[in-house]
């Protein structure tokens, strides 16, 4: 299996410094080798250009989204990075930064695959608007920019219109929600289920069920976004928004492991991990874990 590795330092999303130093800090653990050993075929791209920004100007292309062009700049360029990757038949394997990337990410695979579906791994539903978000953190708005809902610039991202169908959308493992957030997920009866409904259903029975009904649908590749705020606070110190009750470590691999041996992951996200939160080395020793998991059990 041929690997393209795309570091997106970006903290413009989430408005918290440090995350954009978080593909470097995971190249310097050597994250390639960890790649290369488990029999995959490397093409590391580096780290995309993301534009400073001084926080003076966060609002100056937008009154209620902070450092609007900045983002929708960089995931038009991170969206063709991932669609060239897939046009190569290789897999994209996307660092970050924060979630905001995941509007790229979903793009440039959108535009390889007729139907894409999205399995949306988070703490957080990532899907309110400019007009309800709190904080106007652009890394709550990807996955509703994806479905054609939100700001202009950011549902246009790389092309014109929705990226994926909310019926193929799956969030798994949230437990922190904004009210506006509540009423969109209800709005387009989202296949979303917190971290109660996770526990209560078994994490196999839940992938099962995720991959019976992709099965049943007309899907040609799924992306993967995994956000390390879905596992607890007590294991990922440094990250942005951590929230208690997540999964445990053997957890998170368990559900990764259920949807990457499959074969129907083509591309994938794995973000929020900010260096400058960390402690003693926690989240970073958590991270290397879960990548070399990765491209262990990925077919």
């Amino acid at each position: 299996m041929d690997i393209t590795l795309i570091g997106v330092p970006i903290m413009y999303g989430s408005d918290r410094d440090g995350v954009q130093y978080g593909p470097d800090k995971l190249r310097g653990k050597n994250i390639a080798s960890l790649i290369t050993k488990n029999k995959k075929k490397l093409y590391d791209f580096g780290n995309l250009f993301v534009p400073y920004v001084p926080p003076s100007d966060k609002f100056d292309s937008h009154k209620k989204i902070k450092y609007l062009d900045a983002i929708v700049n960089t995931n038009n360029n991170l969206s063709h990075l991932v669609y060239s990757s897939l046009t190569s038949k290789s897999f994209p394997f996307i660092i970050g930064g924060d979630h905001s990337l995941g509007l790229g990410s979903i793009a440039g695979a959108s535009r390889y695959f007729d139907d894409l579906a999205v399995i949306w791994i988070d703490a957080h539903g990532d899907i309110n608007t400019h007009e309800t978000s709190p904080s106007g953190n652009a890394h709550g708005m990807p996955l509703a920019a994806a479905m054609g809902i939100g700001e202009d610039s950011m549902v246009n991202v790389y092309y014109k219109g929705a990226k994926v169908n909310s019926d193929n959308v799956y969030i798994i493992g949230v437990r922190d929600l904004d009210e506006g957030e509540i009423e969109l997920a209800k709005k387009l009866n989202l296949n979303l289920y917190t971290m109660d409904k996770v526990k209560e259903l078994g994490i196999d029975n839940l992938v099962e069920k995720i991959l019976d009904k992709i099965a049943a649908s007309n899907v040609k590749g799924v992306h993967l976004s995994y956000d390390i705020d879905v596992l607890d606070k007590s294991i990922v110190p440094g990250t942005g928004t951590p929230v208690e009750k997540g999964f445990t470590l053997e957890e998170g691999k368990q559900i990764l492991e259920g949807f990457l041996n499959t074969g129907l992951i083509k591309s994938m996200d794995f973000v929020e991990f900010n260096p400058y939160l960390d402690e003693n080395d926690i989240t970073l020793n958590t991270c290397i874990h879960l990548i070399n998991w990765i491209f262990k059990v990925i077919k």
